[in-house]
């Protein structure tokens, strides 16, 4: 049995990162990922970086002009080829990053517990016993696969890993679930020149948005041409010569129906992948959802074991993972003053068209804790900056504390929100007020000088 300072399991965000600063601090590091094609984590392999450049590409197809299916088919699969070669570039620098370091090993096969701080690898040709004073899982997260007749039977289904694969436009394109990933491909698709339909089991589009913002995406995505079948239950999936026939059950009174698709995209949801762990053997605790229990410094119930993004079931983004290695990091070597309570607002951007972004509370959120709020709107079409850049739609609105001039909650529907909501959420952490905000000085034209008005 080999034994390490550290032995990290996965190789995300968090797990990269503290490998090489454990390294950095004279520490032997052993490194254990699955797969040598998820090298570098879920966001390089099939994750943030693949979603947002195919993301780009179909932005760019969308605002060409008009050309025939086949054109639009044959710059898909260019952009295939193009993502492919990005991912396995990025894959091989994050390898190297590692490989070529003296103090960290990279072993590749599935590891479980054996006891508290012993890991057996599982490789394709034998078995590895390790052992590690200090042990990080960062194993991410997997797609859920629900219980629909023929789902799995399918050869036309894909979740939103394999069809990034897929090389072949669809024409038509259904996608099952109307969450934040379903509607990020959903657009991308569109963009690239697919029919989209999306078929959502509630009630409403986008349930954890105030009903402004969510009618407001729903009413720009339609007029982009994709359909919304909302209440919807996806009763079976079956291939058929054509392609595959999608049964929706009716519900109540209601008669279901049957819907014909190219392919199907699987996008309801991810869970922590804790499968072949072996948690137990730890004495590491989960809870009903299958994530790693940790404290405010993600250390597990088994001392001196932690865990790091997707895993332990907190929001699901790289920076979050990024973060989690801080915090570990402070527990290690600080003062342990670092905590999953402290560390302030947390924006997000869906990746639509136009992005969708985020950070604090909504509205809803807001008056239902009892805060006396106002609230601020700007139609984005009459932004100069959003009509130079010939996306004059969609909605902001800033959430403000009444009491103490505080912004509370911001939500960005427009062009450039990905990056002009990071400048939100950095004066919620450092208690700017909405008087200061909207008294700066902007460039323009440019989206962040709609803080004068949004904030006044």
């Amino acid at each position: 049995m080999k034994e390490y300072d550290a032995l990290i399991i996965g190789f995300g965000k968090a797990g990269k990162t503290l490998a090489g600063q454990l390294a950095a601090r004279g520490w032997s590091v052993a490194l254990v990922e699955r797969s040598q094609r998820m090298y570098g984590g879920t966001c390089i392999n099939i994750g943030c970086i693949p979603t947002k450049f195919l993301i780009h590409k179909a932005s760019l197809a969308a605002a060409s002009r008009p050309q025939s299916f086949g054109q639009r088919q044959d710059y898909y699969r260019q952009s295939i080829a193009e993502k492919k070669a990005l991912v396995e570039s990025l894959r091989e620098l994050n390898y190297r990053k590692l490989a070529d370091n003296p103090l960290i090993d990279l072993w590749t096969g599935e590891g479980s517990f054996i006891s508290p701080h012993e890991v057996a690898v599982k490789g394709a040709r034998s078995v590895e016993l390790l052992a590690g004073r200090r042990i990080i899982l960062d194993t991410g997260s997997e797609t859920v696969i629900p219980p629909i007749r023929g789902l799995t039977e399918s050869n036309r289904v894909y979740t939103s890993t394999t069809i990034m694969e897929l090389e072949r436009l669809p024409h038509r394109l259904a996608v099952i679930g109307g969450g934040y990933i379903g509607l990020e491909f959903a657009s991308m698709y569109a963009s690239f020149g697919s029919a989209v339909t999306v078929l959502e089991s509630a009630s409403e589009l986008l349930p954890h948005e105030d009903r402004d913002v969510a009618e407001a995406v729903r009413g720009v995505l339609e007029k982009r041409g994709i359909a919304f079948r909302t209440g919807t239950r996806v009763a079976a999936v079956q291939d058929t010569v054509q392609g595959v026939r999608i049964d929706v059950a009716g519900e109540a009174e209601a008669a279901g129906y049957a819907l014909e698709a190219d392919a199907v995209l699987l996008a309801t949801g991810r869970r922590p992948a804790t499968g072949g762990l072996n948690l137990k053997a730890a004495g590491i605790q989960t809870d009903e959802r299958g994530a790693i229990r940790v404290d405010e410094h993600l250390e597990t119930s088994a001392p001196g074991v932690y865990a790091a993004g997707d895993v332990t079931g907190g929001p699901q983004f790289t920076y979050i993972s990024l973060d989690d290695s801080r915090i570990i990091r402070d527990a290690l070597f600080g003062e342990g003053v670092r905590t999953t309570l402290n560390r302030g607002p947390v924006p997000y951007s869906v990746y639509i068209e136009p992005p969708l972004s985020h950070v604090g509370l909504h509205e809803a959120e807001a008056t239902g804790q009892g805060l006396d709020v106002r609230v601020n709107r700007i139609d984005v079409s009459t932004i100069p900056r959003a009509r130079t850049m010939s996306s004059a739609e969609g909605l902001l609105k800033a959430v403000i504390d009444r009491s103490t001039d505080l912004v509370v909650g911001c939500t960005l529907f427009g062009p450039s929100s990905v990056e002009v909501i990071d400048a939100v959420a950095l004066a919620m952490r450092h208690g700017i007020t909405a008087r200061e905000l909207s008294e700066g000085i902007y460039t323009h034209p440019s989206m962040t000088e709609t803080f004068n008005d949004l904030f006044a």
